[in-house]
C-alpha cells in the first residue's frame, strides 16, 4: 500500500527510545500486526511504514531520561484504528507476550466510554499506544 501523501498528513513519527532491542521487540510485532512493513534499519534505529507515513523508533546518545512519562508534557500516546472488536481482542490476547500490559483492565473493553471499542497498551518503557475498533458502536463503519 503506497498512499500518495495529502498536505496535513503525518510523514512520520520519532520516537526515542532507552534500549532500542527491548523496543523493537515490542513494536516490530505491534507495528506489522496493523500492516506495517519494514522501511529502514540502521545500528541505532528502525522505521515501519504504512502507506505514506512511517513510525520511526531510534536509541539516540541524547536521550535524558531512562524512561517515557506519558503524564508529562509532550505525547501521551498513539492510537492506531484496528479492523474490528475481534482483531483488537486477538492483539490484546497476544500482547503480552511482545511486552505489552494492558492498562485500566477493570474497564477494558471501555476505558475511552461505553461507545467506545480500545484497547490501552503500556510497553517496558512508558509508552502507550490505543487500539481502537473501527466497527464499534460511535466509530466509523469498516471500510
Amino acid at each position: 500500500m503506497n498512499a500518495k501523501p495529502v498536505t496535513g498528513m503525518l510523514h512520520h513519527v520519532e520516537i526515542w527510545v532507552p534500549d532500542l532491542a527491548r523496543a523493537v521487540g515490542s513494536w516490530q510485532w505491534l507495528l506489522e500486526a496493523l500492516g506495517y512493513t519494514l522501511f529502514q534499519d540502521w545500528s541505532a534505529g528502525r522505521s515501519w511504514r504504512l502507506g505514506a507515513t512511517y513510525l520511526v523508533l531510534e536509541q539516540s546518545p541524547a536521550l535524558s531520561a531512562d524512561r517515557h512519562d506519558r503524564c508529562r508534557p509532550g505525547l501521551n500516546h498513539l492510537a492506531f484504528h484496528v479492523k474490528s472488536r475481534a482483531r483488537v481482542d486477538a492483539l490484546v490476547e497476544q500482547a503480552p507476550a511482545h511486552g505489552w500490559t494492558l492498562m485500566f483492565p477493570d474497564r477494558h473493553p471501555h476505558a475511552g466510554g461505553e461507545q467506545h471499542y480500545a484497547a490501552y497498551l503500556e510497553d517496558k518503557d512508558g509508552f502507550e499506544i490505543e487500539l481502537v475498533a473501527f466497527d464499534a458502536p460511535g466509530q466509523p463503519p469498516t471500510p
